[in-house]
């Protein structure tokens, strides 16, 4: 394992200004998404749009730093033939994979998953890192409700999270760890911090454990956040003072950087709450965004699998990038997006 060029990447994946796009969406998932904006989910509907993505110049040269792929996009050509994963290298980004294999129930834990894919990850990292693969995500839920998580919950994810990490590194491939506690519930911002707090402690105690060295990996987290159904929904200033915390109490400071989550946030709460992090003073960690749908949903709309649309796709895809950089600076302002409007 070369940790010096881990670090390296890691350290480029959240360079200021700069974020990371989630384009790893499962074929079940893209396929929502398509539904509804009237478009079918064809292998060549799907290449088609993430092609468009992946030239918008601009977007990418400028505020992307890196792709999470699916595995069938890193496999897929654009129509000119050039291979995707080219197209993202060429545009200075670096390409990564989505390597878990979603999730199953978890044995005697009603309510709980876990995620699987870990049995032939070693052979699958070394082919994604010969297609070009410089940086890989896997992701476990953790769900918020009544009598969950467990410890159980907890620890089991933690140690899948290092395991896939230990193996990345193994392969000189850079992991995203990415224990999402998810806002699905009626919970309010305290109860978010409190079991974010013990995911995050458990997963960091798992990482030691399975001698992942910190230099060479990126976390993407939630942030501290109220519940969607949460009749007291936290301010912006309160999820950016509370995430702050939460992530200073948690992360060694020997993380290269740590690219949130959007986790269903609308796509200007993402960018406020990112925004406002950045004005609490000097933070140990790069700190930026690993955002799908809070980037994609406009640029989707925009786009509508029209040929004529792709110029729309790609304005709108530009603008959100932005929009995220600047936040990843903490100068973002809410005219801005008017602006645009």
């Amino acid at each position: 394992m070369n940790l010096t060029e881990l670090n390296r990447i890691a350290t480029a994946m959240v360079a200021p200004g700069k974020g990371i796009l989630a384009a790893d969406e499962s074929s079940g998932t893209i396929k929502k998404r398509f539904d509804a904006i009237g478009v079918e989910s064809t292998e060549a509907n799907r290449r088609d749009y993430r092609e468009m993505l992946f030239r918008s110049n601009e977007a990418m040269s400028q505020y992307i730093s890196g792709v999470i792929l699916y595995d069938e996009t890193i496999w897929q050509d654009a129509k000119d033939g050039t291979p995707l994963i080219k197209l993202i290298e060429q545009s200075g980004a670096i390409p990564g994979i989505k390597v878990d294999e979603g999730t199953q129930a978890l044995p005697m834990c009603p309510g709980e998953l876990v995620t699987v894919g870990l049995d032939k990850l070693a052979e699958r990292l070394k082919k994604y890192y010969e297609r070009g693969a410089r940086f890989a995500k896997w992701r476990a839920v953790i769900d918020i409700g009544s009598g969950i998580p467990s410890m159980t919950g907890i620890s089991v994810n933690a140690h899948a999270l290092a395991r896939y990490a230990a193996l990345c590194q193994t392969a000189q491939i850079v992991p995203i760890v990415e224990p999402e506690v998810l806002m699905d519930g009626d919970h309010d911002i305290e109860r978010c911090y409190d079991v974010t707090q013990r995911v995050l402690n458990k997963t960091f105690q798992e990482l030691r454990v399975q001698r992942v060295a910190l230099e060479g990996m990126v976390l993407k987290p939630n942030m501290a956040i109220s519940g969607k159904k949460s009749p007291k929904q936290a301010g912006v200033e309160e999820v950016a003072e509370k995430t702050v915390r939460l992530l200073k109490a948690c992360v060694p400071a020997a993380v290269p950087g740590i690219a949130f989550l959007s986790g269903g946030q609308s796509d200007e709460e993402a960018t406020a709450h990112l925004n406002a992090m950045h004005k609490l003073g000097p933070l140990p960690w790069g700190l930026t965004f690993s955002y799908g749908r809070a980037l994609q949903a406009a640029p989707q709309k925009a786009w509508s699998g029209k040929a004529e649309n792709v110029a729309a796709g790609q304005r709108a895809f530009s603008h959100r990038a932005r929009m995220n950089g600047l936040a990843s600076k903490g100068e973002w302002q809410s005219s801005l997006e008017k602006k645009a409007a």
